[in-house]
């Protein structure tokens, strides 16, 4: 166990919860800490200590909030080796996928910093001589809901961005990464010096998750709600919050596909592919699930490409050579030997891989998928794609279109205004032209369409996610009434 990690953080206090459960090494199976598991009435104290801290953080001047979050990814970069380590333990992750991590974490404390910077609204004409402003103001509490593949990513960007403009925050991180997720950021921002309340970690087991998220979405002092993570569930918060009138952003799943042109340059195409679809053992939202390639190269493609995957192993992350780490549970492994073995049952040919140990799976690559399986339609979040033989650019559109996520794209051709003309063709939220699928930022807009989600994380879009509108009047050319008035 690396910590005390069997306390949760309510109103600036290391709080013993009532119960623990184990977090888990999924590279070795071991137990990695024993971990707090929050009850409802913990999670209640959380969101009445963060509303309680919210009216003078809010009116702290912006300068000292941003402040803090400075120096808080300050002491971030200081502990960025322990941090590595906790990635590869308790994450599964590749030793790069580490160093990646950590790298772009640590970007998004100074990014959240300036947008407190930026304009928080505008001055409007006015027919009558008003000064007449629109002006945004934080909503209150956020409650903050994210996932076990990129904890560090994921929970930073969810909660930083809306708490440097003033709101105060409750982050409930995934089962699977408490620590990453959530605890280590409570232990930086007490380092840091944040006001107690401001932000708020409670830890839980999968046994109380479904209480405790009910909580963090129904209590009425929560105002927003930001959640990453799966589309099942984000359809349930949306529905919940819609119903109850609170700000929502939802980051989901995605079946994402690359376009390869005729024209594209094939090495950079089969090295986009193979990082898209098989980072992170392919566990990411935005990975290459379907790659869709004109006929002419399709087996220049495909011998290439295979070339490439052949390289990539598999293995503990204790070994650094293992390129693929384990997928994060055995409910995971099994959610994909079931689509491999419907695909096969189905017809499709398998290229590549297909070799399930436990948790460990190859990377694998399947041609002959067709609509009526579970690879076509489901989201697989593992390491493995699909190759797909088109005609023309109409073809590859419609194949990539064909699926109920809208999450990203990318597109490899010479001809950008070929690749433009495609990507406005493709409903996604994100795209990305001769690059793969998977790329962000911490200051552009980042979100998707359809069953992907809705509401965009990311700089400014994040500050307009999180915060209200107000239009505000100062009458200065004597607006008439009525003269019976």
């Amino acid at each position: 166990m690396l910590k005390d990690l069997n306390k949760i953080f309510i109103g600036g206090e290391w709080v013993g919860a009532d119960s623990t459960y184990e977090d888990m090494n999924p590279s070795s199976g071991d137990k990695w800490a024993d971990v707090g598991d929050a009850s409802v009435a913990e999670t209640r104290k959380a969101i009445e200590a963060a509303h309680a801290a919210f009216p003078e953080w809010a009116a702290m001047p912006f300068s000292k909030r941003s402040n803090i979050l400075i120096k808080a990814g300050e002491i971030f970069e200081k502990r960025k080796d322990e941090i590595v380590a906790a990635i590869v333990a308790e994450g599964g992750g590749w030793f790069g996928k580490a160093m990646f991590e950590t790298g772009y974490t640590a970007e998004i404390f100074p990014a959240a910093a300036a947008a407190n910077y930026g304009a928080i609204g505008e001055v409007l004409p006015s027919d009558y001589g008003k000064l007449s402003m629109a002006v945004r103001r934080p909503v209150g509490v956020v409650s903050v809901i994210s996932p076990w593949n990129f904890p560090l990513i994921l929970s930073a960007r969810g909660f930083l961005f809306p708490m440097v403009a003033g709101n105060t925050i409750v982050l409930k991180p995934s089962e699977d990464t408490p620590y990453l997720g959530g605890l280590l950021f409570a232990e930086i921002f007490e380092e840091a010096g944040l006001p107690k309340g401001v932000l708020n970690v409670v830890t839980c087991s999968r046994d109380s998750v479904a209480g405790v998220g009910n909580e963090l979405v129904e209590n009425p002092l929560v105002k927003g709600i930001s959640f990453t993570g799966s589309t099942a569930v984000g359809r349930i918060i949306s529905g919940k919050a819609g119903a109850l009138l609170k700000k929502c952003c939802v980051e989901l799943g995605g079946k994402n596909s690359m376009i390869v042109c005729e024209d594209a340059d094939m090495e950079r195409a089969t090295q986009a592919a193979s990082f898209g679809a098989f980072m992170h053992q392919g566990q990411i939202c935005m990975s290459v699930e379907r790659v869709i390639i004109h006929e002419s190269v399709y087996d220049e493609f495909t011998e290439k490409f295979l070339g490439r995957v052949k390289n990539l192993k598999a293995g503990t992350t204790e070994d650094k050579s293992n390129v693929l780490g384990p997928v994060i549970n055995d409910r995971a492994a099994a959610r994909i030997r079931a689509q491999f073995e419907d695909a096969k049952a189905k017809g499709a040919t398998l290229l590549l891989g297909g070799d399930i140990d436990g948790r460990y799976i190859s990377p694998t690559v399947f041609a002959d998928v067709t609509p009526d399986m579970l690879l076509y339609t489901e989201e697989t979040f593992g390491p493995v794609c699909s190759l797909f033989k088109v005609a023309n650019d109409a073809e590859a559109v419609a194949l990539a279109n064909d699926t109920d996520y809208g999450l990203t794209a990318g597109v490899m051709s010479h001809d950008e205004g070929r690749a433009l003309e495609i990507v406005n063709q493709l409903n996604t939220g994100n795209c990305h032209i001769n690059c793969s699928p998977v790329n962000d930022e911490p200051h552009v807009p980042f979100g998707g369409f359809k069953a992907s989600g809705s509401g965009k994380h990311g700089g400014r879009w994040s500050m307009e996610t999180f915060t209200e509108t107000r239009w505000i009047t100062m009458d200065r050319g004597g607006r008439p009434y009525p003269p019976m008035f």
